[in-house]
């Protein structure tokens, strides 16, 4: 895939095939975005976990599902999954800069170019939302956003429009990938990638772990280094 590392583009294809519902696909922000049923959409609609508790959207997917194996979990509170409509949760978020609204569009009729991750991330009661907004063309991530549930709308609690970006959840954590460009490289080739990432702690997100690796330009050997954590 395009304008996305081979790391990125395996973490979306492993996603995809995790997911149980159709796909639609950091400085730290707050503010309440107007995101109910009248101003951005919210479309409520349950939809089943995945084994890790994460579902994701967007162009393109098939739906698959897994059975739990072994024992019922214990008892733990309980989540409300919801789908949300990710264009008009952009669209009326504050937050997002007029660049990258300006530049986000359909594809193909009415088809926008977001990646749509639901999990946990923040521990409420509802999932938490992350909205990846890619390029039509090439899927270069110019714009990565995560939403939390506050009453009957969503808050931006996290953002970032250092391109190219791409946001997942790792394992209740957000992990963000940032692609490196040297001089003269090709946009699937780029020089290198930072991958951070960030835990919800005490109400906003606090980095935990930084890794930079180095891409070599031929027989495919990477150099890594990893850096300690620090609050974001």
């Amino acid at each position: 895939m395009r304008g996305l590392t081979k790391a990125i583009a395996a973490r979306r294809a492993a996603r995809t095939e995790r997911s149980t519902g159709p796909v639609r696909p950091a400085l730290i922000t707050g503010g309440v975005v107007a995101a109910t049923a009248a101003t951005a959409g919210l479309l409520l609609a349950g939809c089943s976990a995945s084994s890790e508790g994460v579902r994701k959207e967007g162009p393109a997917q098939t739906r698959s599902s897994s059975k739990a194996v072994g024992k019922q979990p214990s008892a733990s509170p309980s989540v409300t999954r919801a789908k949300v409509d990710a264009a008009a949760l952009i669209k009326a978020d504050p937050k997002i800069s007029d660049a990258v609204k300006k530049n986000f569009k359909p594809c193909v009729k009415d088809q926008y170019p977001v990646d749509v991750i639901y999990g946990q991330l923040t521990d409420g009661s509802r999932d938490d939302v992350v909205v990846n907004i890619l390029t039509c063309g090439d899927a270069i991530g110019i714009g990565s956003y995560v939403y939390r549930a506050k009453g009957g709308s969503y808050e931006n609690v996290f953002s970032s429009e250092t391109s190219p970006v791409y946001a997942d959840i790792d394992r209740g954590d957000l992990q963000v990938t940032t692609q490196i460009y040297g001089s003269g490289d090709a946009v699937a080739d780029p020089s290198g990638e930072d991958v951070v990432t960030y835990h919800w702690t005490d109400g906003k997100f606090r980095e935990t772990g930084r890794t930079h690796t180095d891409f070599s330009k031929v027989g495919g050997t990477t150099t890594k280094s990893e850096g300690s954590g620090q609050e974001g």
